[in-house]
């Protein structure tokens, strides 16, 4: 990430180097050729679905709200906990949802995960608001804006001095159930592309039925996704640095650096996955 980022840490954009982004396509179009050369067409276009699921989840880290410690003590705006912790739990969810889906097709799975992280996104969210009003006695104050770019509720009046706001303001929850949408959605791409190559692969190499190996397929699929997902949700923690209100925050305009690095580790990482088999015959 630090080859990807300025060398100055500010709350703002932070574009990419030159020098990352070409270095990020060069391993990109490595990994691809690789796909293509151990699996043909079938290994490229999985590839490029989980590119493309990874990119979404760290897309989606961006719009979940994160207060951390500071806000279990009304300090901050935000969920409290850590960004990584906080965006796998909503992936799983939606990565759960999708892959029971899985049988009833792409456009069904893709959209049962986006459901499924965005609805946990949405309890946990409530039930947050719920928690700081009811149980702390603080008000939903934004430290980053002084007015609700949805609602038009504004901030300033209901902010303690001292804090860079608390609770959880509407757009913050808007934000959260965004995110967790879109982590569901890429979690459970990454599954699927995953679960369609070992589903042509493994019936050759074990000389089986396509219902025999589909609960090996079907754990190695979950398996790889969930560790692409902690992968991709830690690079964009670490992009984030900290804490992050929503998409209103300043920090959310870094996501494009966020975006080429989880490509990149999505890249590399699924061409282990995906060239697995191919791997362990060489050894």
């Amino acid at each position: 990430m630090t080859a990807l980022g300025g060398p100055k840490q500010t709350a703002g954009v932070q574009p990419p180097t030159a020098m990352g982004i070409v270095l990020s396509i060069v391993l990109i179009v490595i990994a691809l050729a690789l796909a293509y050369l151990l699996l043909q067409m079938a290994g490229l276009v999985a590839l490029i679905g989980i590119i493309i699921g990874g990119a979404l989840v760290a897309f989606g880290v961006h719009f979940v709200p994160v207060g951390g410690a500071p806000a279990a003590m009304g300090q901050s705006p935000g969920i409290a906990t850590g960004v990584a912790m906080l965006a796998a739990g909503a992936g799983l969810a939606g990565l759960f949802a999708g892959a029971w889906a899985a049988p009833l097709g792409l456009a069904i799975a893709v959209a049962s995960g986006a459901i499924g992280g965005g609805l946990l996104m949405a309890i946990t969210c409530t039930m947050v608001n719920i928690i700081y009003v009811f149980g702390m006695g603080i008000p939903a104050a934004s430290g980053k804006v002084a007015k609700d770019p949805i609602t038009g509720d504004t901030f300033p009046e209901y902010k303690s001095q001292g804090t860079e706001g608390h609770g959880l303001p509407f757009v913050s929850w808007v934000g959260g159930v965004i995110g967790g949408a879109l982590g569901g959605l890429g979690g459970t791409l990454i599954y699927l592309e995953l679960l369609g190559v070992y589903q042509a692969q493994l019936p050759v190499i074990l000389g089986a039925t396509v219902e025999q190996i589909a609960p090996v397929a079907i754990s190695l699929a979950g398996i790889f996704a969930v560790g692409m997902f902690l992968v991709n949700a830690v690079l964009a923690a670490y992009n984030i640095t900290g804490t992050i209100e929503g998409p209103h925050d300043p920090k959310f305009k870094r996501f494009p650096r966020a975006i080429i690095a989880s490509a990149v580790a999505s890249a590399v990482a699924g061409i282990v996955a995906l060239g697995l088999f191919q791997l362990l015959g060489v050894f």
